[in-house]
């Protein structure tokens, strides 16, 4: 299939829990025996005169923007893509983060079932591959904490997730998620890996296609799923966006008891090329969840949600670009 200039240019633009302590005193109730010398009144259980200090009541487990801890198959996770640089980077950077919260609900309407209601998500491109070598000769750009605070605010106030998806370039994935630690360690924050923009030396995003090996995937999955249980997290998203078929080596990826693992169908195109594409990867890699894709403006007539959910299996993700 080629792919025109059109699909490398439209994502270039350079882009609590509060702990409470408390004090408890312990009493000694002294009386005065009559006849004799002052002296502790036995407990009446026969126990030490000591009181027994009260069990500490646990901190309750952190849960899910709108409860629980479990994402798939709980929920049906549906997403706006993009980041605040430029309109033209994907839903999700047209307006403020508030307006696109509006937006992304009133989008994830035509997808709610009472046996699996709609989690929205902001996916926010946290790292943005570039054409330039910028800082490192990363060929990438860094979100600011000030931005990446913005959606994750907005977000909670939608109560949706926030997924932090990386456009590597020159950088690699483990890295680049490796730096996002304090975000992932918050139980309402994913992670997105994008290998169409994970460059190998020498290669310059929007030249060329991007791809990346197993071992990669599965260090950055490994680190994720423990930090998952080092912090008793809820279970967390992790989408990995599949452009092409030798983009990612689906066979040799580990799945992740923490994880909810999605594997999402990218790219742009007519809804027939864009069903036969879904239909195809299903059947290379079935034990993953998996994703659909779905561009405003660069699919020729966009599906509706209908359309998406009669697609089997129906997706457990759509993300809206």
């Amino acid at each position: 299939m080629s792919h025109p200039p059109a699909v490398y240019r439209r994502r270039r633009l350079m882009a609590l829990a509060v702990l409470a302590a408390a004090a408890a005193a312990v009493v000694l109730v002294i009386t005065m025996l009559s006849g004799s010398d002052a002296a502790e009144r036995p407990a009446a259980d026969g126990a030490d005169s000591e009181r027994a200090q009260p069990t500490p009541t646990p901190e309750p487990k952190a849960e899910l923007p709108r409860g629980g801890r479990r994402i798939i198959p709980d929920h049906r996770v549906v997403a706006f893509y993009g980041a605040p640089q430029d309109k033209q980077l994907g839903a999700l950077g047209i307006g403020s983060p508030a307006q696109a919260a509006r937006k992304l609900e009133r989008q994830a309407e035509g997808y709610a079932r009472k046996s699996r209601p709609v989690l929205p998500a902001m996916e926010l491109i946290a790292v943005v591959a570039a054409a330039h070598p910028g800082e490192g000769d990363r060929y990438n750009l860094r979100q600011s904490d000030a931005v990446i605070r913005r959606y994750l605010k907005a977000a909670r106030k939608a109560k949706a997730l926030l997924i932090l998806d990386i456009q590597p370039g020159r950088s690699d994935f483990f890295t680049e998620t490796k730096r996002l630690e304090k975000w992932l360690k918050e139980p309402d924050v994913g992670l997105a890996l994008d290998p169409e923009w994970r460059m190998a030396p020498g290669q310059v995003p929007g030249q060329v296609i991007g791809s990346v090996g197993a071992r990669e995937v599965n260090a950055t999955t490994a680190w994720l799923d423990q930090l998952v249980t080092k912090h008793d997290l809820p279970q967390k998203l992790l989408l990995i966006h599949q452009f092409t078929d030798d983009m990612i080596p689906e066979a040799e990826l580990k799945e992740r008891k923490g994880l909810a693992y999605v594997l999402n169908v990218d790219g742009f195109g007519t809804q027939t090329l864009k069903i036969a594409k879904y239909k195809d990867f299903v059947a290379q890699a079935k034990h993953f969840h998996r994703g659909f894709k779905l561009f405003y403006s660069e699919d020729v007539d966009t599906m509706t949600p209908a359309e998406v959910m009669r697609l089997s299996p129906r997706p457990d993700v759509i993300v809206y670009e």
